[in-house]
């Protein structure tokens, strides 16, 4: 006669742990043990060592709903991306600084979920929302009702490569008057003083202020608004920039223009692509030079003059500062603008 085999619940318990076995063991309640695990309220010391002693003996990993609903935390963040134009997450711009908010968020133990939003609407918000998101990193520029729509749900969010006039909003940006200067002062040194310029969309605040200390700088050294003529780029495109060249190429060669700034790279290069099709050569008869250093500026032959923007920290510094947020740490500082290096390289004598 066969006997049936009777596990015993503590048996069972063990292959799989739960909150319940471990308070068992280490004679505290249950909620003792889930304070202990999410870090808050107060417990003894004594229970502490328990506790911690049986997690690591049971090897108790918490799934993540089991940790959500101790903490209150998901441990998930939203990477929300804001571009009206295509490409947007495989742009070389933004796509550094989602691949930074990504590495640094997996360093911290978050999660990603990461849309886009070429309507710039409520939508991608609302998604995040529903997921339940601890926090919220936007890139790129943001309507303002969007902005007020994700303050009242009191989630934690800081803004790169954007800004609003909301108050206590963090803002990773990059210094862009200071890189515009940086042209302007790289150019009239080296000799130019009839320059095009391509401007990206104005209503951008990269492209806006990166034009803005060009011209500051410009006229502070004496030379005419009329010397350097502005075209404005309705998209910050390679296509845009090659379009716009081709549409003024004949007062640009007519007016003697020596040197081209546009105010990203993917303009900049294909202007210069237009140019090299008309066999102007680069730099000896006009200098060109861009801004944000994309990794296409290298391969790029001549390779492009630019300003380095770090992207790379700026993705870093996002997912630390919205830790900081989520953990409800005091007084977190706005952090400062990032100063930009000008790279120079062969498009420019």
């Amino acid at each position: 006669m066969w006997e049936r085999s009777h596990s015993s619940e503590r048996e069972c318990s063990v292959d799989n742990p739960t909150i319940k076995e471990i308070a068992r063991r280490a004679g505290v309640s249950k909620s003792t043990v889930s304070r202990i695990i999410s870090g808050n309220g107060y417990s003894s010391q004594e229970a502490r060592d328990k506790v911690h002693g049986l997690i690591e003996e049971l090897q108790y990993k918490p799934n993540a709903v089991a940790r959500a609903m101790v903490s209150q935390r998901t441990h998930n963040i939203g990477l929300l991306l804001y571009r009206r134009d295509h490409p947007i997450a495989s742009h070389p711009f933004y796509g550094k600084i989602v691949d930074a908010v990504m590495l640094e968020s997996a360093k911290l133990n978050y999660s990603i979920f990461v849309t886009t939003d070429h309507d710039m609407s409520y939508r991608s918000a609302d998604f995040m929302i529903e997921k339940r998101v601890d926090g919220l990193i936007l890139i790129s520029r943001l309507q303002q009702n969007v902005i007020d729509h994700i303050t009242n749900f009191g989630i934690p969010f800081v803004m790169v490569n954007g800004s609003t006039d909301v108050d206590g909003v963090i803002h990773i940006v990059n210094h862009d008057e200071e890189g515009g200067r940086m042209v302007a002062e790289h150019l009239t040194q080296t000799g130019h003083k009839r320059i095009f310029v391509i401007a990206g969309p104005q209503s951008h605040r990269s492209h806006h202020l990166r034009l803005k200390g060009f011209m500051t700088y410009i006229t502070q050294t004496g030379i005419q608004e009329s010397d350097a003529a502005i075209h404005s780029a309705s998209t910050s495109t390679f296509e845009e920039g090659y379009e716009i060249m081709g549409c003024q190429w004949k007062p640009f060669i007519e007016d003697g223009y020596t040197a081209l700034f546009a105010t990203n790279d993917m303009l900049a290069m294909g202007a210069m692509k237009f140019l090299m099709e008309k066999s102007v050569r680069i730099p000896e008869q006009v200098s060109v030079i861009g801004f944000d250093d994309v990794d296409f500026a290298t391969m790029f032959a001549p390779s492009l003059t630019t300003v380095k923007v770090d992207t790379g920290e700026m993705g870093t510094q996002a997912v630390r500062l919205l830790d900081q947020l989520i953990r409800q740490e005091p007084n977190i500082a706005q952090p400062k603008q990032l100063i930009p290096r000008l790279i120079i390289r062969q498009s420019t004598k």
